[in-house]
């Protein structure tokens, strides 16, 4: 049985986290490979919304089991609160199990992710501020600690060299903290994740794999975030890829299935760096006004553009999309001309791709679509759809050569269809 990958196509915010809750009952595993918590996947179901930012999107799912894999670093208390949340919401939680390998977010991570952004003054990234890229430096730096870590006798000496460490950095720059708040917190919080089974993940999923179970692998972030494909410096610390779920959770390549690239009928960005189609006039406005455009981890307004398709075709190309999956369609209704960016002007010549300076020079060169009036949020069907609607997705389809399978009309489960190409 080959596992398959569900990942953003553009710099996340996609609503990942939608469609996996949406295609969990057809999967037996739904198991996160990259990333921590700044990943924001909101459900919306039975009049409830919640955000998961570590725990994989099936939880709500009775049936399903859920993994964080070893390429995920978790910070206790986020996930200590993410676990109250969802006891308050009365909801039998499906089983969670946590790779062994996973690396621990330390309150040090995040004073050091707050130390350097602060120091980068008018050219700093846009972190989340959660750790993240300090936590994966010291895991490549191989100083970090891991959740097998916890239990063993040593537990707390590792955690104090470490802990040195930090704080000598934290010398070097000019930022006031207080940490013994913040460590009596982390280590309360340990007791909440030694709740769940801590595993060999990669043992666990190969048998799995062996005995025909289902898996879906869930990323997080975007691919143009990729620490190796994005927009570097301004992306995240890990491999939100394809390739990243092979390492993020220890499948090989030939157990690949289905690969399915979520992508806004839009883009969207949070925090600094490129967006050659961004839009600062009314219809920017108007999209993140009705999109609801606002980061679920950092509560930032998100920028707001027309689609990408170089951008898109880049993503699709370097994680091997088998089939696409386009959400927030609803939000372009009202709207009397859709532009496409379809290709760039870039140093006099007119391109298709992303080149290495996508930071400057890269003017969009757009196809207008005709648009359409109807309110979406309430179809029952795609049948129901505006002609101009499925004029946009077979473009759309056509120049990005790969079927587009589900197309979202809202956040709630019941405003996804399926369709056939």
């Amino acid at each position: 049985m080959k596992t398959d990958v569900l990942l953003g196509l553009q710099w996340g915010d996609e609503g990942k986290g939608k469609i996996v809750d949406v295609l969990t009952n057809k999967y037996d595993i739904i198991a996160r490979f990259q990333g921590g918590p700044n990943a924001g996947h909101t459900l919306e179901f039975n009049g409830i919304k919640h955000v998961l930012h570590t725990i994989p999107s099936g939880i709500f799912h009775k049936d399903s089991i859920n993994i964080i894999g070893n390429g995920v670093v978790i910070d206790p208390v986020i996930f200590e609160k993410e676990i109250l949340d969802i006891d308050n919401l009365d909801i039998e939680m499906s089983e969670l199990l946590i790779s062994k390998k996973a690396h621990l977010i330390l309150p040090t991570h995040k004073l050091l992710d707050a130390a350097s952004e602060k120091a980068k003054g008018k050219n700093k990234i846009g972190s989340t501020l959660k750790g993240i890229g300090p936590t994966y430096m010291d895991k490549t730096g191989r100083n970090g600690i891991r959740v097998g870590d916890i239990s063993s006798n040593n537990f707390e000496e590792k955690y104090n060299k470490l802990k040195k460490k930090h704080i000598q950095i934290l010398d070097f720059y000019d930022f006031e903290y207080e940490l013994e708040e913040l460590e009596t917190s982390w280590f309360n919080s340990l007791s909440t994740l030694k709740r769940f089974s801590h595993i060999e993940s990669e043992h666990y999923i190969h048998k799995s794999i062996k005995n025909g179970k289902k898996i879906l692998a869930e990323g997080a972030q975007g691919t143009l975030l990729d620490i190796d494909f994005g927009s570097y410096p301004f992306v995240t610390s890990s491999n939100t890829i394809t390739a990243g779920a092979c390492t993020g959770l220890g499948v090989a390549p030939n157990k690949i299935g289905e690969v399915i690239g979520i992508f806004k009928a839009y883009c969207t960005r949070v925090g600094s760096g490129p967006f050659p189609t961004e839009l600062f006039d009314d219809v920017g406005k108007r999209l993140g006004k009705i999109g609801n455009e606002f980061g679920a981890t950092t509560g930032r307004p998100r920028r707001c553009g027309w689609i990408d398709l170089p951008a898109l075709k880049y993503a699709i190309n370097i994680n091997g999309v088998t089939q696409l999956n386009m959400m927030k369609a609803d939000v372009l209704s009202g709207l009397d001309v859709i532009k496409v960016c379809t290709h760039y002007l870039h140093q006099g010549k007119k391109i298709d791709y992303l080149p290495f300076e996508d930071n400057e020079d890269l003017t969009p060169i757009y196809t207008e679509l005709n648009g359409w009036e109807k309110d979406l949020m309430n179809l029952s069907s795609l049948d129901e759809a505006p002609h101009e609607l499925h004029d946009y997705i077979n473009f759309l389809e056509k120049n990005l050569e790969t079927p587009i399978t589900i197309v979202s009309v809202g956040p709630d489960r019941k405003q996804t269809f399926f369709r056939q190409p």
